[in-house]
């Protein structure tokens, strides 16, 4: 009996927390408990009525899971859904649960009927090249009209040339040219620095989108950007922010500014593209950066050393060169600079990177590689040291024959470069030789 006793408290002390029952009065008499009475739903009590099983409970399952499988069940299922919210008391938790489940059934209908389907893959609009896109993802905006692109339920297009986003129904209204078109017949940066001509020039309407906008605010806010200096809607300008060139070449800024939409995405192209001429533009500059300066010298340096690359199996093997694939412009010219040169300038990346190629370069040729030893030079002049390369910094080129001579040699002597001398000996011989010949 004991034994009995301790098994039935223990029973008791373990009892499921899921399947707990009203504890009921010990009756004297023995007789077992009469079960408990469950009260009557009022009319009013509609939360104990109408249960769609939206309680918290941790083995229903959850409101997103729809089992309806057809758009039949689907709509019969918003209909009972739409009557349950209106008959549950306003700004309850059951109400709220329930406009959840709404929606669920509403996204799970949209996705059946697959509105997109019928819309073709490719759309060309204002020299865009739209293509639809399979994405669902719900994190992206339309350009046009500046709202929550929905990719489960809505279809949307995507530019392959400025990456201009739009939904299918707004396709039509797009009057936005695409930027990628006007880089390509015209690749030039705006270089006054916030043009401004006022609002009245514009006729106080967007210069995009051509609809009213005034300072106040009424219709529409009226939003400078910062690189063209004109003003345009709130739909066409979403404070973005981007370097804006002329400040940089001009000011040496490289805060960020307030911009369009269309100059964003103007700038976001432009960026790489090696197309401003510091010495034309802004001469002055040069005095006053240190880091152009040190810049310059180093694709100067590169430029001298790409001949003996290019003549080079082992470094065409190598693929040195390569290692600028990124600024194909420095192993072409040391003038032009791209907007995102000028910025990893100011970061102080730029002139880490170029060192170690710099290094990287000059290791092949004067170390590693016998056949671009061969080609270095002996000065002429004094006839003493190593052998001496044009990119040394103690060196100096003779600017007609190339010849390379210890720097303070070939300004200290007053005669003119022996190499040049020699060949102009040279073709006078030839030149001689040749009349000789001539004469009966």
């Amino acid at each position: 009996m004991a034994s009995d006793e301790r098994l039935a408290r223990f029973r008791q002390a373990h009892l499921n927390p899921f399947n707990k029952t009203p504890e009921q009065p010990e009756r004297p008499d023995g007789e077992p408990p009469a079960p408990a009475q469950q009260p009557d739903p009022t009319p009013g009590d509609l939360e104990g009525t109408l249960d769609l099983g939206l309680a918290e409970d941790h083995f229903s399952r959850p409101v997103g899971l729809i089992l309806a499988s057809d758009v039949p069940q689907l709509r019969r299922a918003i209909e009972e859904c739409k009557r349950v919210i209106l008959a549950l008391p306003e700004h309850s938790e059951r109400q709220k649960d329930a406009v959840v489940r709404l929606i669920h059934l509403r996204l799970k209908l949209q996705e059946l009927k697959d509105p997109g389907e019928d819309e073709p893959n490719i759309r060309v609009v204002l020299e865009h090249r739209f293509y639809k896109e399979k994405s669902k993802s719900v994190k992206q905006m339309c350009d046009k009209c500046s709202t929550i692109i929905w990719g489960l339920i809505q279809t949307w297009y995507t530019c392959t040339g400025c990456y201009y986003r739009c939904h299918s129904k707004c396709l039509p209204l797009v009057s936005r040219p695409c930027v990628r078109a006007q880089v390509s017949h015209q690749a030039e940066y705006q270089l006054s620095i916030c043009p401004e001509s006022g609002l009245d020039s514009q006729d106080y309407r967007c210069a995009e989108c051509r609809a009213p906008i005034s300072l106040r605010g009424v219709p529409s806010e009226a939003r400078q950007c910062d690189y063209t200096g004109l003003y345009y809607c709130s739909s066409c300008h979403w404070n973005d922010l981007a370097v804006v060139p002329a400040r940089a070449i001009h000011n040496w800024d490289f805060e960020p500014r307030k911009v369009s939409r269309c100059s964003m995405r103007y700038l976001a192209l432009m960026v790489s593209r090696p197309v401003l001429k510091l010495r034309e533009i802004n001469p002055l500059l040069f005095n006053y950066v240190e880091e152009l300066v040190e810049i310059r010298k180093l694709r100067q340096d590169i430029l001298l050393m790409k001949p003996y690359f290019i003549t080079c199996k082992e470094a065409m093997e190598a693929r040195l060169l390569l290692q600028l694939q990124d600024r194909q412009h420095f192993v072409e010219n040391d003038e032009m600079y791209s907007l995102q040169d000028l910025i990893d300038i100011e970061a102080g990346r730029l002139g880490c990177s170029l060192t170690e190629i710099h290094t990287l370069f000059a290791k092949h040729i004067k170390l590693d590689c016998e056949r671009c030893q061969a080609k270095g030079f002996v000065c002429e002049l004094c006839r003493e040291g190593d052998v001496l390369f044009p990119f040394d910094s103690h060196t100096s080129v003779c600017a007609d024959c190339s010849a390379v001579f210890h720097r303070d040699c070939y300004y200290d002597n007053s005669t003119t470069c022996p190499r040049c001398a020699r060949l102009s000996l040279r073709k006078q011989s030839l030149f001689q030789d040749s009349s000789t010949e001539a004469e009966p």
